[in-house]
């Protein structure tokens, strides 16, 4: 009888852990204690997002339904996500591309272009 209290306790207390966790969560940023990497989807889901809301608050600005200083002050934080985004976007391609397929495709365009201009030399 007495060990059924004790593993009810637990429980109780494990539960009561749980649902406190939930309750407060959304409350905390936690993001800035963990940074997981964006895929390519999430990223231009974000940025047109962002871009949509920077239309809106345009809009609204000049509706007269927000303030001069409330329409500067949230441009510039969307405008400021919007720059981290395209950083984002920019370093996901730059680690994407294949650098020696990118070599070897200079190499065949630098290729291509004498053929043209010697063709083109000929023609004269």
């Amino acid at each position: 009888m007495q060990d059924i209290t004790v593993i009810s306790m637990i429980f109780t207390t494990i539960f009561a852990l749980a649902c406190l966790f939930l309750i407060l969560s959304p409350l905390f940023k936690w993001d800035a204690y963990l940074h997981i990497s964006s895929t390519g989807q999430d990223i231009g889901a974000s940025k047109e997002a962002l871009l949509t809301t920077l239309n809106e608050i345009e809009f609204e600005y000049k509706m007269d339904k927000i303030s001069h200083a409330d329409y500067k002050v949230l441009k510039k934080q969307y405008e400021t996500e919007v720059a981290g985004i395209m950083k984002e976007e920019e370093q996901l391609k730059d680690t994407n591309i294949d650098k020696d397929l990118m070599d070897e495709v200079e190499k065949e365009i630098e290729a291509q272009m004498k053929t043209y201009k010697n063709k083109k030399g000929e023609g004269k």
